[in-house]
């Protein structure tokens, strides 16, 4: 294709006048640039102080030849606030070319003697503004906010803002949080062709840091780490401050690319990091080690949604899983949670995982393959309609080895600790040695199906858990923003009182869950037997443990000889065992709160065939404490009402709850919508509002009161 010669002509008369444009300007900008400067120092100035309430000061301003400034004592004040910065000199240089376009990007950078104090004293702030709308009196409209073009914005100004060549000499930043303080010294810290070195002293040299690595801000691309010399970095202010311990040898940060593709933004970066050390109290009881992890994220940002795409890899040792993970703002808020793995070697997974996180389970060893896939789907408009799909999958897996903690021995005799805060009760023998051991074909069938109604229906069917009220779990809490109820079976109910500790933490948690599925899918033990133990482990009342203990302390019987109202009644205290006395009347007769509950709990028995239709309460009068018993019972001072347990599609307590939640208030049972078949069936006096059992507790003290002459007439 050829060019006329006069249309070159024409294109270079006219970029000849556009090259003298930039001259002429250039010329005038540089002749005045002086009084540029100060006009652009002056409106900064004044909407500092106008947008922020900042007080800032400049003693001199000035150029150094075409594209560089030096200031010289700059001091940043908020009004009635504690100092904010001071750096006695700064010299910052700009590339021309981006800044005709106007880009402003940073070319060199220099910092000598710099303090940054961030202060909180009691409520105030001398970083308020950070978080302070600017004082604008025009009425501005709201228009929705394009978060893939947000973000392109704000990494684009990040990295605008890292300069090629730099050198700060003893620049300060000094936290102040009421009693704590931490302060970072830097003696120095280069960007020299690209590549950053840097010294960082911790609390006066408590520990020095370094932070090292390429930037390559004009092609978005970074490689960055940061280690202590000769010990881990360590953060004592966040431990004091959050009860956090964390610590790590190094942890390095990779930005690879950025791509914008129409209305979604794509980050490639990873991050790692070796020997990180992490305890909190709600996660472990004790310090759980990362020897090397990493991900390889993949953030996709779009107009209305942050993601982390599934082609990002979490690495731990030699295992790698697929996350993926989606928040969606409009028009509805939506949040999708994926998590996958390929058959991994089972020995190679257990290994993988941090060191302190499973106890019970160090030292397993094990053959064979695994698979996890997660699917978590929750739209907040219908959140009853929540999709949820956990599923461990083995492949001829099995266990070569027990480790700490020998699964099998639920199979004979063994001694069960049970603990109260944090202290053992007393050592009781599981097993015929134990006069009140009671084996399962020895204990009332009633008592047995009440239980399993009440607590777990499809014990005997699941394989450790019910996914379907776990999903109804999530449904609910998230309505409630709440921990109202969840998805514990008996299964996981006996794996924490048999082989983990009783601290309620997110580790221990993960930890039950992995047992339970060693249990039901290699068959350590059969159903039966882990029934029978569950029955005569767990509490029943004060220091009352196993169902042989239960039946003589409240009706002196045998567990064989418990009727349906007895089954039912021990069954309702299973929840909340301290306060199974409370239940009764000072004749020995029970509550009638507590009537409704035994109706709804022998509807669904007699639905399955484990009990006869009944009119009449299903045994609920016929139930009578043992006499020695009658008159020693506490006052009520607990309000007992017949909201106690579920139906059966919801049976099972949230897995969260039954980490941080008390067990004696762990579950409301009865649906709502039971309470009002109750309230429509004319039973409504069986299920009474508080207000109505305060009222009751009241006349009570009033009855006891006048038949003792009131409290003066024990003198």
């Amino acid at each position: 294709m050829r060019i006329s010669k006069r249309y070159l002509k024409i294109a270079g008369i006219i970029l000849s006048v556009f090259l003298l444009f930039v001259l002429i300007a250039g010329v005038v900008a540089y002749n005045k640039r002086e009084k540029l400067l100060k006009a652009a120092i002056t409106k900064a100035v004044r909407k500092a102080k106008n947008d922020y309430d900042l007080n800032v000061t400049i003693q001199n301003a000035r150029f150094d030849g075409l594209r560089t400034v030096k200031l010289h004592q700059i001091a940043v004040v908020p009004e009635h606030r504690d100092s904010l910065a001071f750096i006695r000199d700064l010299s910052v240089s700009v590339k021309l070319m981006p800044l005709l376009f106007g880009h402003v990007r940073l070319l060199n950078l220099g910092l000598e003697d710099g303090r940054l104090m961030l202060v909180k004293r009691d409520s105030l702030r001398n970083y308020d503004f950070l978080f302070r709308k600017k004082n604008d009196d025009n009425t501005t409209v709201k228009q929705k906010v394009d978060l893939s073009e947000l973000a392109n914005k704000l990494l684009n100004q990040m990295l605008d803002k890292v300069p090629d060549d730099m050198d700060v000499k003893n620049f300060a930043l000094n936290i102040h949080h009421d009693e704590d303080s931490l302060k970072f010294h830097v003696p120095n810290a280069q960007i020299k062709d690209s590549y950053l070195t840097s010294t960082i002293l911790v609390n006066k040299k408590e520990s020095i840091w370094h932070a090292e690595g390429e930037i390559d801000a004009s092609d978005k691309q970074l490689d960055l780490k940061l280690y202590a010399e000769g010990k881990k970095v360590e953060l004592p202010f966040i431990q004091r401050k959050f009860d956090l311990k964390l610590s790590f040898d190094t942890v390095s940060t990779r930005l690879e690319k950025v791509v914008k593709k129409g209305h979604e933004l794509r980050i490639y970066g990873s991050w790692a990091v070796k020997n990180l050390l992490i305890n909190h109290p709600k996660a472990a009881a004790n310090d759980i080690i990362i020897p090397s992890g990493s991900i390889d994220a993949h953030m996709f940002i779009g107009e209305n949604y942050i993601s982390i795409d599934s082609s990002s890899v979490i690495h731990l040792k030699n295992v790698k899983a697929n996350p993926y993970i989606k928040y969606t703002l409009s028009p509805v808020k939506t949040y999708e949670l994926k998590l996958h793995t390929e058959e991994l070697d089972a020995q190679e997974l257990f290994d993988a995982f941090p060191i302190g996180m499973f106890e019970s389970l160090q030292g397993i060893k094990v053959a064979g393959r695994l698979q996890y896939d997660l699917n978590l789907y929750l739209n907040t408009k219908h959140p009853d309609q929540v999709k949820f799909n956990s599923s461990l999958k083995g492949e001829d897996f099995r266990v070569l080895e027990w480790g700490q903690t020998n699964l099998d021995k639920i199979n004979s005799t063994f001694v069960y600790t049970p603990y109260e805060y944090g202290k053992p009760m007393r050592d009781i023998i599981v097993g015929p040695a134990n006069p009140n051991y009671t084996p399962l074909e020895e204990i009332s069938p009633d008592l047995k199906n009440a239980i399993l109604t009440a607590e777990d229906p499809s014990f005997f069917s699941h394989r450790g858990f019910v996914e379907e009220s776990i999903r109804k779990s999530i449904a609910t809490n998230f309505k409630e923003k709440a921990f109202k109820r969840g998805g514990s079976t008996i299964s996981m109910q006996l794996v924490k009182n048999v082989f983990l500790n009783r601290q309620k933490t997110l580790v221990r948690k993960i930890e039950e869950i992995l047992i339970v599925w060693i249990m039901e899918n290699t068959h350590v033990s059969t159903k039966q037997r882990m029934f029978e133990v569950y029955l005569n482990i767990i509490e029943w009342g004060k220091n009352i443990y196993g169902i042989g203990e239960a039946s003589h302390y409240y009706f002196a019987k045998h567990p064989s000889q418990l009727t349906l109202g007895e089954s039912i009644y021990l069954a309702s205290i299973v929840p909340r065992p301290k306060s199974g006395l409370y239940f009764f009347e000072p004749d020995g007769s029970l509550r009638s709160s507590l009537r409704g509950y035994f109706k709804l709990i022998g509807n669904l028995m007699a639905k399955r065939g484990w009990a006869e239709r009944d009119t009449n309460a299903y045994g609920f009068y016929n139930v009578r404490l043992k006499e020695s018993l009658r008159w020693g019972t506490p006052a009520d001072t607990i309000g007992i009402d017949s909201l106690l347990f579920e139906d059966e599609t919801e049976e099972q307590q949230n897995l969260l709850q039954r980490i941080f939640g008390k067990r004696e208030r762990r579950r409301d049972t009865i649906h709502i919508n039971d309470l009002n078949k109750l309230r429509t069936n004319g039973t409504a006096d069986t299920v009474k509002s508080p207000e109505e059992i305060r009222q009751e507790k009241r006349e009570e003290r009033r009855r006891r009161r006048k038949e003792n002459g009131g409290f003066l007439g024990i003198f």
